[in-house]
């Protein structure tokens, strides 16, 4: 079985001591390819020295988070667009807005996606959304920026039943699971049972959201396959099927050989 896992932060300073057992790890539980979305331009460096260690496995992205959009987003934003111009990513990432800490700078996130939106656009580039209690908020923005060829992904999707058909039938986007589908409560299960395999990609978002049973714990992309059997037994197949055909929908999402 080969896995991807489409949304990993192991370039953060959470996985210094032992970054690339990490990623042997993975490699041994059939997770072949971890993509790597950025933050701000802190994370840069880190996560293009890992990509460059492990060509053939580690594939960054170029974008700017919106929890690190404050008063100096338009020098961020630069930084962006300026590297994409120097380097190959496979991704705007990850991009989006997130309400749930702070909205102080909610008008400029909404600008900074805007403008990443059209960075997709101008490099023929997926991009991928970090949606924290922002769905209206990005139904809104996509309602008016989407056009047929950009392509998309809303990252650790965490939502109803109907704003996923929506995400799928507006935009034709696919949704991120995670370790969230394992926890008990999360009600995730239920309101992405009846959500084709075809629309799914999986991600661990490591460091973060680690699946049961390492919930609390150092998450990372050798967990995939626990993320990929519950799938497989809430749609009651076989974990290989899960495999097969989340791989085949990350691999045309981005690009990927």
């Amino acid at each position: 079985m080969n896995f991807i896992d489409t949304h990993s932060h192991i370039y953060l300073s959470d996985f210094d001591e032992d970054r690339s057992l990490v990623v042997e790890d993975a490699l041994k539980v059939g997770v072949q390819k971890i993509l790597l979305p950025n933050v701000d331009s802190g994370t840069i460096d880190s996560m293009l020295r890992l990509s460059q260690s492990f060509p053939d496995n580690c594939f960054p992205m170029m974008g700017l988070h919106p929890t690190s959009v404050k008063e100096n987003v338009e020098d961020e934003l630069a930084i962006v667009e300026k590297l994409l111009k120097e380097n190959t990513f496979i991704a705007i990432g990850e991009i989006g807005i997130d309400l749930y800490w702070d909205k102080t700078f909610f008008a400029e996130q909404e600008e900074a996606f805007r403008f990443q939106v059209g960075l997709a656009k101008k490099y023929n580039l997926p991009i991928v959304i970090h949606s924290r209690n922002s769905f209206e908020e990005l139904f809104f923005l996509l309602d008016e920026l989407y056009t047929p060829e950009l392509k998309g992904v809303f990252h650790c999707f965490t939502g109803t039943e109907m704003q996923a058909h929506k995400i799928i039938n507006d935009y034709g986007f696919k949704l991120g699971i995670g370790g969230v589908l394992t926890f008990k409560n999360s009600g995730l299960d239920e309101q992405i049972k009846n959500i084709d395999i075809k629309h799914l990609l999986l991600e661990t978002d490591a460091p973060y959201l680690a699946p049961v049973p390492y919930r609390g714990k150092r998450n990372q992309p050798a967990y995939i396959p626990i993320i990929a059997q519950k799938l497989a037994d809430i749609k009651g197949i076989s974990i290989e099927e899960i495999a097969e055909i989340t791989t085949q929908n990350a691999k045309e999402l981005f690009n990927l050989k």
